[in-house]
Order: structure tokens, then sequence, then C-alpha cells
């Protein structure tokens, strides 16, 4: 039998999370630097690396990775944030996490899946190789 989390852990949990959506970077890594983990994940799986990318906050996302976070670790839908990052159309966003060592063959769709099925040959050009 799972144990159910404290309400004030629920609630520190979904300010992190608010903040990695919001891109609040410096207070974000505040937390991360007291404590809470990088790889931290939400009810569907998504960690804070995938809000941070989704929302197309680069800086976040690029804290977060300096700070242990796997550029790689996919949902339970199987998609990672390169992949989210491909889908918003966020360039920043997939250069932080290719330079944080993300692998555009990871996940379900992967970045590369994506940016063919959005016919970005750019980014297919950038994806060769890695």
């Amino acid at each position: 039998m799972s144990e159910v989390p404290d309400s004030e852990v629920i609630e520190l949990a979904t300010k992190v999370f608010d903040l990695a959506r919001r891109g609040e970077t410096e207070t974000l890594a505040a937390y991360l630097d007291a404590g809470v983990p990088a790889d931290l994940t939400n009810d569907k799986g998504d960690t804070l690396v995938m809000l941070a990318a989704y929302h197309g906050h680069a800086a976040t996302v690029e804290a977060l990775l300096a700070r242990g976070a796997e550029p790689d670790r996919a949902n339970d839908r199987g998609q990672t944030p390169l992949a989210g990052a491909v889908f918003k159309g966020e360039d920043a966003v997939i250069r932080a996490l290719l330079s944080g060592g993300a692998d555009p063959q990871a996940g379900t769709p992967s970045a590369v899946d994506t940016a063919r099925m959005f016919g970005k040959t750019d980014l297919l050009e950038l994806f060769d190789g890695r």
C-alpha cells in the first residue's frame, strides 16, 4: 500500500512544477539547491525539464540540466522534453537540451520523428549524427 503524501509536500511540489512552467529560473534553482530533486515528476510522469521545455524556457532547462536533471527522461506517454520542444517550435530550448546531452532518437515519438512529422528539415539536419 502506498502512502498518501502530506498536504504540505503536495503544495510544495505544485509550487515547484509551476515555477518550471513559468520559467522562474532563479527561484526554481534555489529550491533545487535546497534539496528538491532535479528529476521530480508529477502524476503524469512529466519532469521539471519537460514542463520548462514545453513552455519555452531555455534558461530554466539549462539550470535544471546543470543541477543533474536527465535530459531524456520520458513521461508516462513516452514523450521526451526534446520531442516536446520540437513540437512547440522552441528552438532555444532544443539547443539547450542538445547541449545538455539530449538524444534526438529517444522517446515515442522521438524528436527526429516529430521533426519529420512536421517537415522541420532544419532540425533533421541539426539532429543528424547525434
